[in-house]
């Protein structure tokens, strides 16, 4: 087939499936699974890249199946990589987000044909319609997940290659499902898209760092294709999956932040979209980040005001792009981890804010063997003037850290409010340690599942 070419696209993928490959290679596509990556390459020099033209017609005329597509991990078609693999840099150089493996995942959407056929293919450039919806009116989303390298290997200790393991995976597609509908991006199987990616894991599996502290970070992304500039729901769009190494966060252990206070500026409202990953979301918190950097805090404190008691106060929601949790004495007398509740569309349900809340109420319960056995944890609201400074004036406040993907826990050391510094307490045992021993426990609880050494159904197998 030449490109631009007027054919009966039917007849000729049916004359496809019925000759022999080139260079004596298996029949094209007879099969599912190895024969369907030696037909994407002959596909990829018939001027199809993505397979969508035979894709298509298999699915909608020779199977005989009507309406739109569902996203079906079966039809996945892989094009490896040819040549030798990408060196990897040395892993105390690993920068996040820098570095990127060989190989991408991608799937198109149109509104008649519904979802083609899912491609893993060499990593490269996107090409876009410069009219994209995606470009002009910030229709787009992603996700941020991990997989590790095991400490253990598949025979638990015995001999064999590590296994490599997703961390709450289910948490993940659910989130990134309300973000596109939330911009009215097309619908998916979850356990579609995650065995794609799992598929994914497995192709560029050399990439997936095998020393502790280290994992592959995963960015899922949705982003209309649609190639008009009116705004109006896309009818055509793409998911794509890319890969990237990276290593610790803090490699040298804890390194705890300074926090600004940010009341210029709001980063979501009731009613808007603060609750999901959208582009949106991200862009117009740059420059306040950049204006707290220049006076020399790590992260921003993002405040919402709010009417108590017929007084505005100022509500904490999120620190940076993570979510926020206090350790503090309550007024009466007990020992709380509170973090914001998930209401209003303030706060991002975070994979790793669920995370901790288990791993803390586990923690809590009588006989768990923690040092924060009674621990109350509650998802409640916290206001700067009436909860937050009278606790830090009553010596009340015990540890303040940031919860994500990226940095799993970021302590804090100090929060600036209206230029008044308020030092955070760490470790009062040991004035040397950059965390408070909740944070330190919780993370170790964390990175133990992450990394297999403990057993939970929060780590999904990928091989």
């Amino acid at each position: 087939m030449i490109p631009g070419e007027a054919v009966d696209v039917r007849q000729w993928a049916e004359k496809k499936l019925n000759e022999p490959a080139a260079d004596g290679a298996a029949a094209l596509a007879k099969k599912e699974g190895t024969e369907r990556e030696t037909f994407k390459t002959v596909v990829h020099v018939d001027g199809d890249p993505q397979g969508n033209i035979l894709s298509t017609c298999l699915a909608n005329e020779i199977g005989g199946v009507s309406g739109p597509l569902p996203l079906d991990a079966d039809r996945l078609i892989i094009q490896r990589k040819k040549g030798p693999s990408t060196t990897m840099p040395p892993l105390e150089s690993l920068a996040f987000g820098r570095f990127f493996s060989d190989h991408m995942l991608e799937i198109d959407w149109d509104h008649e044909t519904g979802w083609h056929s899912p491609s893993i293919h060499p990593f490269q450039n996107l090409s876009l319609h410069p009219a994209a919806s995606s470009l002009h009116y910030s229709l787009q989303c992603f996700e941020g997940m991990k997989a590790y390298k095991s400490a253990k290997s598949k025979k638990d200790g015995g001999e064999g290659e590590k296994r490599i393991l997703m961390f709450r995976p289910n948490l993940n597609m659910a989130r990134f499902k309300k973000s596109c509908a939330r911009l009215a991006l097309p619908d998916f199987d979850s356990n579609q898209l995650i065995k794609l990616i799992m598929k994914l894991l497995e192709v560029d599996s050399e990439f997936i760092p095998d020393q502790e502290g280290y994992s592959i970070y995963i960015r899922p992304t949705a982003i209309a294709t649609q190639p008009t500039l009116g705004v109006s729901a896309p009818l055509y769009s793409k998911i794509f999956v890319v890969l990237s190494p990276v290593g610790p966060y803090y490699p040298t252990g804890f390194k705890p932040v300074s926090i600004l206070a940010e009341s210029r500026f709001v980063r979501a409202w009731p009613g808007g979209s603060g609750d999901t990953k959208v582009g949106g979301n991200y862009g117009p918190t740059i420059r306040p980040q950049a204006m707290g950097a220049e006076e020399g805090f790590q992260q921003l404190l993002w405040l919402y005001p709010e009417a108590v008691d017929g007084e505005t106060d100022q509500m904490l929601t999120e620190v940076g792009t993570m979510n926020l949790f206090v350790y503090w004495i309550s007024e009466e007398g007990e020992a709380e981890l509170v973090t914001p509740p998930l209401e209003s569309n303030l706060i991002l349900p975070g994979v790793t804010r669920k995370s901790i809340l288990d791993l803390a109420r586990q923690m809590a319960k009588e006989g768990s063997g923690s040092q924060f056995e009674g621990l109350k944890v509650r998802e409640r609201k916290m206001y700067m003037n009436r909860d937050f400074l009278k606790a830090h004036a009553d010596g009340r406040i015990k540890e303040v850290f940031g919860a994500g993907t990226a940095a799993v826990i970021s302590p804090v050391n100090l929060l600036s409010y209206k230029g008044v510094p308020l030092p955070i307490p760490l470790d009062p045992s040991d004035p040397s340690r950059g965390s408070g021993p909740l944070a330190a426990e919780l993370l170790q609880r964390l990175q133990d599942i992450q990394y297999g050494r403990t057993d939970s159904e929060w780590s999904w197998p990928v091989c």
